[in-house]
């Protein structure tokens, strides 16, 4: 019973937002706390909330503390730099754009820290985005499998999780599948240049600075199929006889023009709107003279993370408080940053505390425990000596509808004992389970896609929607190989 519970309560949330009947807060919420009912267990509803929110607290303050420490390092123009040399290697050509992206994110991802690596990509690629008039899903969908291949890395967490559930050394699982992973983040990249190649078919040719001095160059990257609205701010496609027109400073200031041919002028409602105001570098927030201070504090701060010296939370905590404290020392621009940066703040830590409703009428009902179990029952007797293939299937749908804890410190354990039965060691069972982890970043249960979707304003079901295939692609490409290697 709980089993068929457990499936169809996640089942409910995935149809219900990606059909936008409900928004992704309100589902995470009323959902579990409706079929924590129908379980017979709506008695025990409080404890498993409070539960859920204890476990999910830090990563709240975490999340919270680092957007407004990136949000300020982004006002200061400590990102700048990076925004401009992202242009000049676009130079307004969608493919190179999304294949820009894919780059970008799996290089930040070497922090080990999904947060960190959607604000940093989101923040440098988003004003490009939007002055082309590129899809948004497209960029959170190629940003979050690029770092769901990164995320196996032995300091990301799945890979340590692993090690420690089966009491294997890191370096034993994560080293001999560098190979089958090198593939996977070679197929993002692939990926993204399709992609990219269709938007560069959908939007036409445009106009745009490649430096802050030198003159618009004009790049022809395919024939517009639009219905002649224009591109200056992000609306719309490319102009109907094939051509459309936008122009933007190198760090994304500036607003639209009309489309050329038929087209419709662009409007700049669309940037008021949502506040898009680009990387204006005229802006008032800029701190030319502290961008060293910055850049050193951030290297700090990361390399801090990595090797653990104290906890996320309280580093995001203390590098936020410096950051403004250094940059903004007159207390009505400290507040002014933290107000505009409250948005963000409020609908991450918002959707982080909802989702622990979720995973705590996941966990307390049992529904999970029951789920893998029928799960690994279910597996045929005559699999036993493939084990490693099972694992690095059942690694997909696992690993999306349930916590890496959930799943590497309770299936995992389950899966390497079958194997061991049949002669599987259990490095290749633990080499397995990493498989998933693209489509893991994607999941409704992960803090940090929620940053991604709410900095990128794009609806989660959106990209759920989009992303969920690509995602699941590269992970069956990522287990081909390692078996084609004899990894797994």
């Amino acid at each position: 019973m709980l089993t068929f519970l457990g499936f169809a309560m996640i089942a409910t949330f995935l149809v219900l937002i990606m059909l936008k009947k409900m928004s992704p807060i309100a589902a995470l919420v009323l959902i579990p706390a409706l079929f924590c009912v129908f379980a017979g267990k709506g008695a025990h509803l409080g404890d498993y909330v409070i539960d859920g929110v204890g476990k999910l607290a830090p990563t709240a303050a975490m999340l919270m503390f680092a957007i407004v420490y990136f949000g300020v390092m982004i006002d200061v123009g400590l990102f700048d730099p990076i925004v401009k040399g992202i242009l000049r290697f676009c130079k307004a050509d969608p493919m190179r754009v999304v294949v820009g992206t894919a780059v970008l994110a799996a290089i930040v991802s070497l922090d080990g820290d999904g947060s960190t690596t959607f604000m940093i990509t989101v923040s440098a690629m988003y004003p490009l985005y939007k002055r082309l008039g590129l899809s948004l899903v497209v960029m959170t969908g190629v940003a979050a499998t690029a770092n769901g291949v990164m995320n196996t890395l032995p300091w990301g967490g799945p890979t340590a999780r692993a090690a420690t559930a089966l009491k294997l050394d890191a370096a034993d699982i994560f080293v001999p599948m560098i190979p089958a992973l090198a593939v996977g983040l070679l197929s993002v990249f692939v990926l993204a240049y399709v992609l990219g190649l269709r938007e560069r078919r959908r939007v036409g040719t445009l106009v745009l600075p490649s430096g802050d001095d030198e003159e618009p160059e004009l790049v022809t990257v395919g024939t517009g199929t639009g219905t002649g609205t224009g591109i200056g701010t992000g609306a719309g496609a490319g102009a109907g006889d094939g051509t459309a027109v936008a122009t933007a400073t190198a760090a994304g200031a500036g607003t639209g023009v009309p489309a050329a041919g038929s087209g419709a002028p662009a409007s700049g409602g669309d940037a008021g709107e949502e506040g898009f105001q680009g990387l204006d570098p005229q802006r008032a927030t800029l701190r030319p003279r502290l961008y060293w201070f910055n850049a050193g504090l951030t290297v700090a701060l990361l390399t801090a993370m990595i090797m653990e010296l104290l906890p996320i939370p309280v580093l995001f905590l203390l590098g936020a408080a410096l950051a403004l404290t250094v940059n903004f020392p007159h207390m009505p621009d400290q507040k002014a940053r933290i107000a505009a940066h409250a948005d963000n703040v409020l609908n991450v830590a918002g959707m982080v505390f909802a989702a622990a409703v979720f995973t705590g009428v996941l966990s307390g009902t049992g529904m999970v425990k029951h789920m893998a179990d029928w799960l690994v029952g279910a597996i045929p007797e005559g699999m036993g000596p493939h084990m490693a293939l099972v694992t690095g299937l059942l690694s997909l749908p696992l690993t999306y509808f349930m916590s890496n804890d959930g799943f590497y410190f309770g299936v995992l354990p389950v899966l390497a004992e079958a194997g061991a039965a049949h002669g599987v060691s259990p490095l290749e069972i633990a080499r397995a389970s990493l498989v998933g982890q693209a489509l893991h970043m994607s999941s409704p249960l992960v803090p940090a896609v929620y940053v991604l979707v709410g900095m990128a304003k794009v609806e989660f079901g959106d990209h759920t929607r989009f992303t969920v295939k690509w995602a699941a692609l590269t992970c069956l490409v990522v287990l081909a190989a390692g078996m084609v290697f004899g990894i797994i």
